[in-house]
């Protein structure tokens, strides 16, 4: 249930069960299972097999039909979302489920993952098994450490399955494989899956502030998720419309329309057994508005009495004291590593003149960093103090790309991560920007990635076909790529449901208006080449899938 486990015991463990799987493996036909990842067994090995993969008794005479043989074909790549990166095909009758049939695990840790396939399948989870049985799908960690977390290998043949991967959550995708090959033709056919995602960062990110979501609808977008590979829920709960999640610290600014804990609690859980990290935002210093609505104290005002719509006033200490407050009451709500922190479109400097308008800002600007600093230097001082906030319980801070500004004598911490979105702000900076001062960065590329409810300021919603024909994850900004060597600074992507106009769309019409999106999503994040399929057969794949 947790994701990337770190066990002490797990290579002391590894050895025992590959001492135990030879002694069995001897038992029923050499290199037939060899842990599940070895290459197709010869046909000595074959001959020695019933029809359904299991050993014959010794005191009978060899089955007359055995399996594989040289009449079957070969296998062809098993079709699934996101597509698998490798398949190596073999001769054989592939493995279909059947009632009685077995998931069986090596480590107590995949329960989670062997009871979901089991139930998905309709077959018999059965635990920490030793022995084999025919028709046995058997789930496996090993002790490949130097891998991606998120590779797996799955084999089939001989009338089983088995996925191994060096974590839980590499097996959890093995089975979603193996699920999407029997839901889109009944049957995984013969042969060697060798797969694991091109990016760590796979998102989907819910502006559930501006529209209130029922839980329910946000445990259907996790299991959807989930079967696609996903590895990242966002949720922006705080913002000018309304704050969604109960508080304790600070009940007052809680809307009347919000989840409970206890709900969150449930998503954050659900989330977890299918490897998906619940990504908390509370945006600031900007789109506060309804945590000001209960503090009209802190709120922005302009030397003429204006006030800054959704703009913490950050010259006042009261209001670092309040965002903090609520940073680390839900830290212990939402328990993954990352922490989105906003800091985009502070209207303290959406205006020509920033210190002239909010001269309370540069004073205090000039008292904390010295006689020439600027509002724009306080506003990266107040993001990197909310930084080392979520810092210190364990977090790792990400915030959206104009929260940084150029020319400032104060530097943005370091360990900021990028969430670039547009390049549509005052002062727009390019992305290689960011990747050459050795940034890394997550790509949610407005012109591809952002449905936007109601289609405000020239945002459309973004079609699943363009996305799978026309980006990739180096496709930060527009339509242009930045170059390959930068790759690597680019951790991933994640699909955006803003809510602007929360009543354009029902959550069924938007469930339904990101489907698609959702799918080319995530297969240019698992594999941003060439996709193999055209569009319209990825489509009818996808429809087939359900």
């Amino acid at each position: 249930m947790s994701q990337h486990r770190k066990r002490p015991e797990k290579q002391a463990r590894g050895l025992i069960a590959g001492a135990v799987a030879v002694t069995v493996v001897a038992g029923v036909g050499l290199g037939l299972w060899a842990g599940g990842d070895g290459e197709p067994a010869g046909s000595a090995q074959s001959r020695a097999q019933s029809p359904q993969g299991g050993r014959a008794e010794s005191s009978r005479a060899p089955s007359p039909t055995p399996s594989p043989t040289r009449s079957y074909p070969l296998s062809t790549t098993p079709r699934t979302i996101p597509a698998v990166r490798a398949h190596t095909p073999a001769r054989g009758p592939g493995w279909r489920p059947a009632s009685g049939l077995r998931v069986v695990v090596n480590d107590a840790d995949l329960a989670d993952e062997g009871r979901l396939l089991a139930g998905e399948l309709g077959l018999r989870y059965a635990g920490q098994k030793d022995d084999v049985r025919a028709g046995d799908v058997r789930l496996t960690l090993n002790d490949d450490e130097g891998a991606d977390p998120e590779s797996y290998r799955m084999t089939v043949r001989g009338g089983r399955v088995a996925i191994s991967a060096p974590d839980d959550a590499g097996v959890f995708y093995g089975t979603r494989t193996l699920k999407q090959e029997v839901r889109g033709g009944g049957t995984a056919p013969e042969g060697v899956v060798r797969d694991e995602p091109a990016k760590p960062v796979r998102g989907f990110f819910l502006d559930m502030a501006r529209k209130p979501f029922t839980a329910g609808w946000i445990e259907d977008r996790v299991r959807e998720l989930g079967d696609l590979k996903y590895n990242q829920l966002q949720l922006h709960f705080s913002d000018d419309q309304g704050f969604r999640i109960e508080s304790s610290s600070h009940p007052e600014i809680v809307s009347r329309q919000h989840l409970t804990k206890a709900q969150v609690r449930k998503i954050v859980a659900l989330a977890a057994q299918r490897h998906i990290r619940v990504v908390p935002e509370i945006d600031s210093p900007g789109h506060l508005g309804a945590v000001l609505a209960a503090h009209p104290e802190l709120q922005l005002r302009s030397a003429a009495g204006t006030v800054a719509r959704g703009a913490v006033d950050i010259s006042n200490p009261a209001s670092a004291k309040l965002v903090d407050d609520l940073l680390k009451e839900y830290a212990g709500l939402f328990p993954g590593v990352d922490w989105h922190l906003g800091g985009d479109e502070y209207r303290a400097l959406m205006v020509s003149d920033p210190a002239a308008t909010y001269p309370q800002l540069a004073s205090a600007a000039r008292k904390a960093y010295g006689s020439g600093a600027t509002v724009e230097d306080l506003t990266t001082g107040w993001l990197n103090d909310r930084a080392e906030t979520v810092r210190a319980l364990g977090r790792k801070p990400l915030a959206w790309n104009d929260g940084f500004f150029r020319g400032t004598s104060v530097r943005p911490a370091d360990d900021i991560r990028v969430a670039y979105w547009t390049g549509k702000e005052i002062g727009a900076r390019q992305p290689l920007e960011y990747l050459s001062a050795g940034r890394d960065v997550v790509n949610y590329n407005d012109k591809f990635l952002y449905y936007v409810l109601g289609q405000p300021n020239q945002f459309y919603y973004p079609t699943g076909q363009r996305i799978y024909e026309e980006w990739t994850p180096r496709v930060l900004r527009g339509t242009t790529a930045v170059p390959a060597k930068y790759d690597d600074r680019i951790l991933g992507g994640s699909f955006a449901v803003w809510c602007d106009f929360p009543n354009a769309q029902t959550q069924d019409q938007i469930a339904a208006g990101v489907r698609m999106p959702l799918r080319a999503t995530a297969q240019k994040l698992w594999d941003p080449g060439r996709p193999a399929l055209t569009w319209t057969r990825f489509k009818a794949l996808a429809d087939r899938l359900g």
